[in-house]
């Protein structure tokens, strides 16, 4: 047996060993696209991007690609925050909005003022620093929850302010004085006029954001190639360590709240020019879910990986607007996950199967014995009509769901008990309560079923894959 050789690092000198390698083609492509240089890699996506809107023809899907944008935008800054200096921010919405509202008083009706974009995006970056840069003062010290409860509090803060913003005063000696609007917003917003080019079209906007989102990444990319970047991670695995270590880790939390609040600012003053008006409910909580859900997804610490989740979730929340493309994506979600999880083969055309079989047996014998629970018809075409016959579907359709929402997460809960044959023969009736859960209820709901299908992924994917899709697996030494 080989001895340890002193004076040598041992855990340092056998990384290479340690790093796990895909083998075969996989592992091929993952190298080469290792060695390729930046540009490279990302130049035929974004030049896909920008070719978009000429593709589609329709304003439509340009609008929803300029959504998926402005939250890459939004998850970038975030990603400095949580993914690379490891700090909890949930005020972090609260950057977007100030950012929208500074845009709005210097480019709209509301104080005459119309200062075009050159002038306006760089004193909202700054400003939004400088807001980042004060909430850091305070938080610099604390970590975890603690941390998370100054944030959430500095968010809740900022609602109450541009909501009642109408009727400020100074220590009840002067005032009222209108800034915000109150919860009637700011309206006519004025849209991007960037060196004399009014941008008055979705198309024109969706590049202008391209371009931000491109700036964004890059310079991003480079400060995570830094020294700066590399002390960031090492506060983010341990924070003891890392101020061991001599590393300025009060000096580096407050950098991370300035660039992810700046980049919050950037995106909150498009967002304002695109909605051609700021709402205080365009800032509340489901807003700071659905960017975590990005993040989760993506993976922490993943540009390119915190990208592809915006555009992921962007996607999917807007399939789930309609019954139809709603049906599309949770059956399908259902499919993919027993295909990727269910091994053997024969076992997952075992409950496949079985579940077919036990909706065709279960509506036939409900028609016979109570034809009331029949008579329901689900609407819709494609998917819905091979669907009529075989999900129960009553009339009164709404009551039962909710009765079959709490069955079925009581059996959820049960179903991860069980192991082995015992789990499988249990997923049979599961599965098929969960179409009779998302056609009586769920797909009645679309705004409740998008946060619902948000959580759960987020539980799901933080125990099956706690890296998300691109993220990098930590290494923890017990």
């Amino acid at each position: 047996m080989a001895r340890p050789r002193i004076g040598t690092d041992e855990w340092v000198a056998q990384v290479e060993e340690r790093v796990e390698r895909a083998a075969g083609l996989r592992g091929a492509a993952l190298a080469t696209w290792e060695r390729l240089p930046l540009g490279a890699r990302y130049a035929p996506f974004v030049a896909f991007a920008a070719i978009f809107p000429l593709l589609t023809g329709s304003e439509y899907k340009e609008r929803v690609a300029l959504n998926a944008l402005l939250f890459a935008l939004l998850v970038l800054g975030l990603n400095v925050v949580v993914g690379w200096a490891g700090l909890l921010d949930l005020g972090y919405v609260a950057f977007y909005g100030f950012g929208a509202y500074v845009y709005a008083f210097l480019s709209s009706t509301k104080f005459d003022t119309h200062w075009p974009a050159e002038a306006t995006i760089p004193i909202v970056i700054a400003s939004s620093a400088v807001l980042g840069f004060l909430l850091g003062l305070p938080s610099r010290r604390l970590v975890g929850d603690y941390l998370a409860i100054v944030t959430l509090f500095f968010a809740q803060i900022f609602v109450v302010l541009a909501s009642n913003g109408h009727r400020l005063s100074l220590l009840g000696f002067k005032g009222p004085y209108d800034l915000t609007n109150g919860p009637n917003g700011i309206a006519d917003v004025d849209r991007l006029d960037v060196f004399g080019l009014e941008l008055d079209s979705v198309q024109s906007i969706f590049w202008f954001a391209l371009v931000a989102t491109v700036v964004v990444m890059t310079a991003l990319h480079f400060l995570n190639e830094s020294r700066t970047g590399r002390a960031w991670r090492s506060l983010r695995d341990d924070p003891l360590a890392a101020e061991l270590m001599g590393m300025p880790v009060n000096r580096l939390k407050l950098l991370a709240f300035v660039f992810g609040a700046a980049t919050a600012g950037l995106t909150g003053s498009i967002f304002a020019s695109v909605q051609l008006g700021v709402f205080p409910g365009n800032f509340d909580l489901p807003l700071l879910i659905t960017i975590y859900a990005m993040l989760i997804l993506g993976g922490q610490g993943s540009l390119p990986g915190v990208v592809i989740g915006a555009i992921v979730v962007t996607a999917v929340l807007e399939a789930l607007r309609t019954p139809d493309q709603a049906r599309w994506v949770f059956y399908g979600a259902v499919v993919l996950g027993l295909v990727a999880l269910m091994r053997p083969w024969w076992r997952l055309a075992a409950v496949l199967g079985g579940t077919i079989v036990l909706g065709v047996v279960t509506f036939a014998a409900v028609n016979e014995v109570r034809p009331a629970w029949t008579s329901g018809t689900i609407e819709g075409g494609g998917l819905a009509s091979l669907l009529d016959g075989w999900v129960v579907h009553p009339e009164f359709s709404t009551r039962l769901g909710n009765i079959g929402f709490v069955v079925l997460v009581a059996a959820v809960l049960l179903l991860v008990r069980l192991h082995g044959q015992a789990r499988s023969a249990f997923l049979v009736p599961v599965l098929y309560l969960a179409a009779f859960v998302w056609e009586n209820r769920l797909v009645l709901e679309p705004s409740v079923t998008r946060i619902l299908l948000l959580g759960t992924t987020l539980i799901v994917l933080m125990v099956a894959r706690p890296e998300g899709l691109l993220g990098t697996k930590r290494v923890e030494i017990l």
